[in-house]
């Protein structure tokens, strides 16, 4: 009896998770650029789904947006086989776990935005209201109390804040980049601006979460990337600190795609 060999997993999901770098990395340099924008006064800050609004408006935005999903498409299967399969070998211990269930909250969120989009091209419908973190923790709340929420919320956005410092300072993001020596020169200041800067995204948001666990009165919408830059520029020095955030996001864009052309994908 013939034997029927199945082709290697990487062939199919590595240009999948290749375009969802890459799509991750042009939400990313819009979100940046109108950060350095809106400090300097043309503009006005933009989170995940305003990128992807902006991205619909310019020439050609329909071609964009839909190349867009597609890319998000791959990066959430990328994302499930990272947490799943444990494609980047973290294993299975407490540390381990936490980093997978990482990933697989990323899977979910970039998940989300992708339904976004395509509620934006007419797909399907109800997709641009409201954000499902929110409901999410609106159902949570529900159970355990709104203060509880915030409490586990900015727990959790201190340990991602921590993470993404903690990767750019030790630059474990090189274990995963195969590249010669010359781009990697260029690879090394992006990705540490850049996975810094998100990391002090994550910060401000578990401040803000902090907040409310403390001031149970406030009632205002849950804390997200637009809130948080809104945040930094009322700030004394905002209008600098957002700025310098801004160019660290579109750093991190930097690194997306440098991932999204030398990262090294096996999910086996």
């Amino acid at each position: 009896m013939m034997s029927i060999s199945h082709p290697a997993p990487r062939t199919w999901i590595e240009p999948l998770a290749r375009m969802g770098y890459a799509a991750r990395g042009v939400i990313y340099l819009i979100i940046g650029l109108f950060a350095f924008l809106s400090a300097i006064g043309s503009g006005e800050e933009k989170d995940s789904k305003d990128a992807l609004q902006t991205l619909l408006s310019q020439p050609f935005g329909t071609i964009l947006v839909w190349l867009l999903i597609a890319g998000l498409g791959g990066y959430v299967i990328w994302r499930l086989v990272q947490a799943v399969l444990d494609s980047d070998d973290h294993g299975n211990g407490a540390k381990a776990l936490a980093i997978r269930a990482g990933l697989l909250v990323s899977a979910l969120t970039y998940g989300t935005l992708a339904v976004y989009a395509l509620s934006l091209m007419g797909v399907l419908s109800g997709g641009g209201s409201g954000g499902g973190k929110g409901k999410v923790a609106d159902y949570l709340a529900g159970f355990v109390g709104s203060a509880t929420v915030s409490l586990g919320l900015a727990v959790i956005m201190l340990g991602v804040a921590g993470a993404h410092v903690w990767k750019a300072y030790k630059r474990k993001y090189a274990d995963h980049i195969d590249c010669n020596s010359a781009p990697m020169n260029l690879v090394h200041p992006v990705s540490i601006a850049g996975l810094t800067a998100r990391g002090m995204v994550f910060l401000v948001i578990a401040v803000m979460f902090g907040y409310r666990f403390f001031n149970a009165a406030d009632s205002s919408a849950d804390p997200s990337l637009k809130s948080a830059l809104q945040f930094v520029q009322d700030l004394p020095f905002g209008g600098f600190l957002l700025s310098m955030l801004g160019l660290g996001l579109i750093a991190f864009s930097a690194y997306s795609f440098a991932e999204a052309r030398w990262r090294r994908i096996d999910p086996t």
